[in-house]
């Protein structure tokens, strides 16, 4: 039987929960589809997207959400889809990644092509973002007249299993001007990596303004002066923690505070959210260094298998990461004779579609 995918008004949040969460307990889908994402995202922000559901009789096989927006472009706006974002760059400000569908283990093909063909018979878009997905996606397959990656990030990561191979020693498996950084650090700080302690649900509030603290001032567009991100983080740090799929780490040397880790947890591997660090005490004081060597001890004495930093081509996560996998940001255009004399221009210009 051919599977069909319907676009629906969001149903009330205790009916999208339900149906979100028995799905999730079929699936094999990343956290970032999971009911402690998508739900926490929804609350934070109160959008509405639509729900894109593919159903068998009574029983969802894939659910996702989609936004419609009118994005800004080069010769005005354009009307787009955004799968599992609103189109909005405050509401999306929490970046998600390792996108797609929540689908049924052992029906995702037959659900990815009722979704194509869904979304190909929509006449209200002219362009689909898909935000973080892995290289291949079966989304990607969607026909379009003109198809433009956004961007290209790696996903940096350790091999904990690697780690206990090595008798624990995370250094041994880093290049010899890493491991000089963070052992040079670590006699900065009584010639011991700092001390990990995870929040309890009283601890929550403190070490997020904490967070924000320490992030002030830090960079440039920095999701930490935003109230309503800080919102979302305190939304999925309660949330999660009780279930055990987000952590909240601080990190304590001899003589005080090192810094803080926001982590998600899922399926045997710690992926690095958020951080904040304290200001270094020296040149040769790496805080950031120091509690992510720790975070990959702590979490390979648990058994963890990969501890991910997540998308980013900066370079302290290359230099800590043991193996990599990617993500990528696409535009997918359907043919408008405005978007091909937007392109044209951009040739003239050199403007890629993201500028």
């Amino acid at each position: 039987m051919t599977l069909r995918a319907h676009f629906l008004p969001l149903p009330d949040r205790t009916t999208l929960e339900a149906r979100w969460r028995a799905l999730e307990a079929r699936s094999e889908a990343s956290f970032f589809l999971g009911w402690t994402w998508i739900g926490a995202w929804l609350d934070a922000y109160d959008v509405r997207p639509e729900l894109l559901a593919v159903i068998d009789g009574d029983q969802d096989v894939a659910l996702a959400l989609v936004g419609h927006a009118m994005t800004p472009r080069l010769l005005g706006r354009t009307a787009t889809l955004c799968l599992n974002q609103a189109g909005h760059g405050v509401v999306d400000r929490p970046f998600i990644e390792y996108n797609g569908l929540l689908t049924q283990t052992g029906r995702e093909a037959p659900a990815a092509q009722a979704v194509l063909s869904a979304l190909a018979a929509r006449r209200d878009w002219r362009v689909m973002h898909l935000a973080g997905v892995a290289p291949g996606s079966a989304l990607l397959d969607l026909p379009a007249h003109r198809r433009t990656k956004l961007d290209d990030s790696p996903v940096y990561q350790v091999d904990l299993e690697a780690v206990r191979a090595a008798g624990g020693d995370y250094l041994s498996l880093l290049s010899a001007n890493t491991r000089g950084q963070i052992r040079r650090a670590v006699r900065e700080h009584g010639n011991a990596l700092p001390a990990v302690t995870r929040a309890a649900r009283a601890d929550i509030g403190p070490w997020l303004d904490e967070m924000h603290r320490l992030n002030r001032g830090r960079h440039a567009d920095n999701a930490w002066d935003d109230d309503a991100f800080r919102h979302f983080a305190a939304v999925i740090a309660g949330r999660g923690l009780e279930g055990g799929e987000v952590e909240l780490l601080r990190f304590t040397g001899a003589d005080g505070p090192v810094g803080l880790l926001l982590n998600f947890i899922h399926r045997g591997v710690a992926l690095n959210y958020q951080s904040a660090f304290a200001a270094p005490r020296s040149a040769k004081d790496k805080p950031g260094l120091l509690c992510h060597a720790a975070a990959v001890g702590d979490y390979a004495a648990r058994g963890f298998r990969l501890y991910s930093l997540l998308a980013g081509k900066d370079r302290y996560k290359q230099s800590l990461a043991t193996c990599e996998e990617r993500l990528e940001w696409w535009a997918l255009e359907r043919f408008s004779p405005r978007l091909e004399a937007e392109a044209a221009l951009r040739r003239l210009l050199r403007r890629p579609i993201s500028a």
